[in-house]
């Protein structure tokens, strides 16, 4: 997901740079587009560093030294297309009247006025200028087009009057921007680890056993559950994937590493989804020289540890019915059965059922379909990209953490 902050002239332009930091916290790329007034109170160099993104800070030349080109002439057309959404935090009172009368005279009004995505502005000034007629005039124009207003907060002001016109809390400013975007924070203050990617167990030091997993759905989970406020640990096996930035993220090759990533972490985590596609082998003795390449080779494979029905124990034995705990099964028959199987024998809550017997979704695949199976209930989740498919696996799982947390009360007879 990426998201474009505009960032107008006001002293409550140094905020940019907290919401800039939530936004990415959120799993959320930001592309930072400047006003000219803006760069008086705030260096673009600083959003630039935070964001990791080229900042935007002129209509032609896109800022800094570049000369105007053909790509930096229709820039604003390239930028409103990508985005999911424009968010402008400060939004001045020019700002605000600009955007109400469709003038376009900078990149950050061009974009506006280019974009189909959602737009929020969470507006900072004076609160003589907040309470003109002319600035309700424009917000009412806004509202009247679908504009999210983010109404700021009164109190002291930078220009030593008291009264609404401060900008209000980031937070709360990232936390709407995300609420028009259908995301639900419903998962903040929650620490999720997940598990990703295949495991490499070593046959000589240039050879490994394995298994097709590319590591998508388990890197498509970290995403969706950081875009939902959960800090997020990822173990991945390898990959050619780029983990989300916000997350924690370990890289393990065997399944014993991935286990003692994972039991050296469990205790501190409210949810754990084992998307891993773990190896169910390892090789015994595995060749410390590489092998040369001639006549038959026999290798005598040992069971992995089951890493799932490890952590199932650990928390029978604790007495305790946290953290949540959702595995993942690849099967090709029998597939219900067998997750049903998987899901008392390993003594979990959820088993989110993968038929890795169809070659058009799952393994290497950008799209899935799967059911979720619990206890009551198997819950089908059509094909759809991975993301997507994550997020609704994510909206069970936050079902099944109220359920959790929902007292059963006895009534008397």
């Amino acid at each position: 997901m990426k998201i474009a902050l505009g960032v107008s002239g006001g002293i409550a332009a140094y905020k940019a740079a907290e919401i800039v930091r939530l936004l990415q916290e959120g799993g959320v790329r930001v592309q930072v587009v400047m006003t000219n007034a803006a760069q008086e109170f705030v260096r673009p160099l600083t959003f630039a560093a935070l964001s990791g993104e080229k900042v935007i800070t002129g209509l032609f030349s896109g800022g800094g030294d570049a000369e105007p080109n053909l790509d930096s002439a229709v820039e604003h057309i390239a930028v409103a297309q990508s985005i999911d959404a424009l968010l402008v935090a400060p939004a001045t009172a020019d700002v605000l009247a600009k955007f109400a009368q469709g003038i376009a005279n900078d990149f950050l009004s061009t974009l506006y006025l280019a974009t189909k995505a959602p737009v929020i502005v969470a507006p900072a000034m004076n609160v003589n200028m907040w309470e003109h007629p002319a600035t309700r005039a424009s917000l009412e124009i806004l509202q009247q087009r679908g504009v999210l207003i983010v109404e700021p907060d009164s109190g002291y002001l930078a220009c030593g009057m008291i009264g609404a016109g401060r900008l209000a809390d980031p937070e709360h400013i990232v936390a709407a921007t995300l609420g028009r975007l259908g995301i639900a924070q419903d998962l903040a203050g929650e620490t999720v680890l997940i598990t990703a990617g295949p495991t490499h167990e070593p046959v000589d030091p240039v050879r490994y056993i394995g298994n097709r997993s590319s590591g998508k759905m388990g890197y498509a989970l970290a995403e969706a559950a950081l875009r939902r406020g959960a800090k997020v640990i990822l173990v991945s096996g390898p990959t050619a994937l780029t983990p989300p930035s916000a997350a924690e993220t370990l890289f393990v090759e065997t399944a014993q590493q991935m286990r003692t990533a994972v039991l050296d972490r469990w205790e501190k985590t409210g949810i754990i989804i084992m998307a891993a596609a773990v190896g169910d082998y390892h090789v015994k003795n595995a060749a410390p020289e590489k092998i040369k390449r001639g006549g038959p080779i026999d290798l005598h494979l040992e069971p992995n540890p089951d890493i799932l029905a490890d952590l199932g124990s650990l928390r029978h034995a604790s007495g305790k019915s946290t953290p949540l705990l959702i595995g993942f099964a690849a099967e090709t028959t029998n597939l219900l059965e067998n997750a049903r199987a998987k899901l008392t024998k390993k003594r979990v809550d959820a088993i989110v059922l993968n038929d890795v017997g169809r070659t058009d979704i799952g393994f290497n695949s950008d799209r899935n379909e799967v059911t979720v199976v619990t206890a009551q209930d198997a819950i089908a989740i059509p094909e759809a990209s991975k993301l997507d498919v994550a997020q609704e696996i994510l909206d069970a799982v936050v079902r099944m953490r109220r359920q959790q947390a929902t007292p059963v009360v006895a009534s008397r007879i």
